[in-house]
């Protein structure tokens, strides 16, 4: 009575659709980012969950760099690399938008 292996020690098999998400959720923050003025600053920990948040997604990209289109991963990771530049000037290292104004009173 030989119990057969588990299809897990087989190989891994990733499904698309949560690459496909990921990068699609990339590109989206990246535009929002991009074309949406921050109004305010947020919190110091807000700031730091979202950049960790940012840096994660980035990483997990290359977990399913495989069961992407390359043209799709490539997007999308400079998408995640665009979001770091974004912190670059002085607003945004705050915000982590491109530009910042404040709403009139």
């Amino acid at each position: 009575m030989a119990n057969p292996p588990p299809s897990a020690a087989q190989g891994v098999n990733r499904s698309p659709t949560a690459g496909f998400l990921l990068a699609c959720f990339l590109i989206a923050h990246f535009f929002w980012n991009l074309m949406v003025p921050a109004h305010e600053y947020p919190m110091r920990t807000e700031q730091v969950l979202t950049m960790t948040f940012d840096f994660m997604m980035v990483v997990g990209l290359f977990g399913f760099r495989r069961v992407l289109p390359a043209p799709l991963f490539w997007i999308a990771l400079l998408a995640g690399i665009g979001l770091f530049a974004f912190r670059l000037s002085a607003h945004g290292w705050w915000t982590g938008h491109l530009t910042y104004s404040l709403l009139p009173r």
